[in-house]
């Protein structure tokens, strides 16, 4: 059976022996070409001069490590002219020359490098009977050729963390061909725009609104036309709404305070009366009754001549008390017991903090520790528990009332469009309209900007402008007089196509491969896994 079918070594190649074992497959190789070409000047030589072996690593077989031992031969070059006397025969493309492993094997490691990278490519390898160490894969890595430069028309730019908050870098993105091109070590407008003078060819380029890439763009592409993106021109947009939002949700949420405080009145702490329910009153008019009829049975008793001591055993109560009935004219009466706390003294303050709307019974226990008081606070809490029946009550109405939205999640309401909201959202929408005339002005402004932004009517940005400058709302002015910095560029990002959407993809796809790096993220690597990712 020919083997050489099996592993496909190419013409001109064949497979003289095969020695197997459990973990290993090692095949003998040689070339049949009778008179191969001198590398130099291609001159066919036949005249054989010695030969030797050449071991290769090749792709596994059936789960077993392929090793090929290739019989080279030597010849010699009949071109007297030619600087080569004596060249050893090429086995291109399969073998390079020098090279210990295949081309198939190369680019089977540099895939598994671009995408595990060096210790994860290694486990990797390992597991598909590829050994090679993280170095070995890291190599191989690097030993990738720069990707061919084509000219660049519309150019795509953002910038993006080696170390968030600290260290960024710049990626570059031909948004033609949908593929990143390069990257650059920092951010710098010089940077940039030095790169961007080579490429002449650039017609377009589309950048968020930082200033650096503006000016990176005005100087190293003079002739192109800037577009800011509309993604960050609604981010932007969005924080401007937000932070008037936040004014007036803060306004709302005093108001909502401050209207039940209004509402409670201290009556129940200047009295310390005790209110009654009527199962408690018939309770105690029967317990009354009981003992009226035990205090004539005892005068009954006596009158019949018994003992006090056997009065006390036939009624069923104390001698003491018997004593005591005996000794008065007329029936009893208990009088309600008047209990008396360490808070007492303290109620006049407790009213006057309370009134002043701190209702904080911690900060009301600590205020009356400094005072003196040397109760505990279950003691403080209990008693105004007890005392501001009201309180608990306006507590449980108040926690029925439907929070508001927070300043982010009522800026995004504005920013969506009317017909995407739900039910519930659209009266968050009315709600907050209804809070202040100016919030209602703002979501006026802010639809027509995303309306202006989705339908590409970028000719009407002078009048929004004007109308956001009128508007006396200090957020969207400083809003708009950001955009007139930078109008033109704002003004083509709302009327062309192109934006940096396709970039933020690649942003998103360069961290992934950050991450996989295991510590080991130079930017010599990163660029090279960036710039060949599939």
């Amino acid at each position: 059976m020919d083997v050489s079918a099996f592993l496909s070594l190419g013409c001109g190649l064949v497979v003289t022996s095969v020695e197997s074992t459990a973990t290993t497959l090692t095949c003998f190789v040689s070339a049949t070409a009778p008179a191969p070409g001198c590398p130099l000047c291609h001159e066919p030589s036949d005249h054989l001069h010695s030969h030797y072996q050449r071991v290769v690593a090749d792709l596994p077989c059936g789960g077993r490590q392929v090793t090929l031992i290739l019989l080279v031969r030597k010849f010699r070059c009949k071109t007297k002219a030619c600087p080569r006397k004596v060249f050893a025969e090429r086995f291109a493309p399969l073998i390079e020359p020098w090279a210990r492993q295949s081309t198939r094997l190369i680019e089977a490691l540099q895939a598994i490098g671009l995408a595990t990278c060096g210790e994860g490519g290694a486990r990797l390898a390992a597991k598909l009977s590829l050994p090679a160490s993280s170095t070995t894969l890291l190599r191989r890595i690097m030993a990738l050729p720069d990707v061919t430069p084509e000219p660049v028309q519309e150019l795509g730019i953002d910038d993006f963390s080696f170390r968030r908050g600290w260290r960024f870098g710049t990626i570059l993105v031909d948004l033609e061909r949908h593929r990143a091109i390069d990257l650059l070590p920092d951010r710098q407008a010089e940077t940039a725009a030095a790169w961007m003078r080579q490429r002449p060819t650039i017609r377009v380029v589309s950048r968020d609104r930082g200033g650096d890439y503006a000016a990176a763009a005005t100087q190293g592409a003079p002739q192109a036309v800037q577009c800011a993106d509309r993604f960050h021109l609604l981010k932007n947009l969005g924080e401007a709404v937000e932070g008037l939002l936040a004014h007036h949700l803060a306004a709302e949420r005093k108001r909502q305070i401050q209207a039940p405080q209004a509402l409670q009145t201290p009556v129940w702490l200047t009295k310390r009366s005790v209110r009654y329910s009527a199962t408690l009153v018939r309770r105690q008019q029967a317990r009354r009754e009981e003992r009226l009829a035990r205090y004539e049975q005892v005068i009954a008793l006596r009158q019949l001549g018994l003992s006090q001591q056997a009065i006390a055993r036939q009624v069923g109560i104390g001698a003491s008390t018997v004593q005591s009935w005996l000794a008065v004219s007329a029936f009893p009466e208990r009088k309600p017991r008047q209990q008396s706390s360490q808070l007492d003294r303290y109620l006049p303050y407790l009213i006057q903090r309370w009134a002043e709307g701190c209702h904080n019974i911690a900060c009301l226990f600590r205020e009356l520790v400094e005072q003196g008081y040397k109760g505990s606070y279950e003691s403080v809490y209990d008693n105004l528990v007890r005392l501001l029946p009201e309180g608990r009550k306006h507590a449980a109405a108040v926690s029925q009332t439907p929070a508001l939205a927070t300043s982010r999640q009522a800026a995004f309401l504005f920013l969506r469009r009317p017909e995407d909201l739900g039910e519930e959202e659209r009266e968050t929408i009315t709600k907050l309209r209804q809070m202040n005339p100016e919030v209602d002005l703002a979501y006026g402004l802010v639809q027509q900007f995303a309306q202006m932004l989705r339908s590409r009517m970028g000719v009407h940005l002078d009048a929004w402008l004007a109308q956001a400058a009128s508007s006396k709302l200090p957020e969207l002015q400083s809003f708009a007089a950001g955009i007139e910095k930078d109008k033109e560029a704002v003004r083509n990002g709302l009327t062309w196509s192109i934006n940096n959407g396709m970039v933020e993809g690649f942003v998103t796809k360069l961290k992934l491969i950050k991450r996989t790096m295991y510590g080991r993220a130079s930017f010599a690597l990163l660029r090279q896994r960036v710039l060949h990712a599939a």
